[in-house]
């Protein structure tokens, strides 16, 4: 499982995705979310602006599955 770092108490699912490399752009994002393909700590979610903490895992189902864990830096 790989750790994304964030500088920040929360951030957005859509701006993580982003900056973990799993989407390129937010429509990247958006896309995948709408897509029923994302996960947050094992349960599905649609919502781009879901407020992700330190401590959640996220899943996400691309090309190939990427699991990662959010950490505070």
């Amino acid at each position: 499982m790989d750790i994304v770092k964030i500088d920040t108490q929360y951030i957005k699912l859509d701006q993580l995705l982003k900056w973990a490399g799993v989407a390129a752009t937010g429509s990247d994002a958006k896309h995948l979310i709408q897509s029923n393909r994302v996960k947050v700590n094992n349960v599905l979610v649609n919502e781009r602006g879901k407020k992700i903490f330190p401590g959640d895992c996220i899943s996400v189902e691309a090309d190939k599955k990427i699991v990662f864990m959010v950490e505070k830096n």
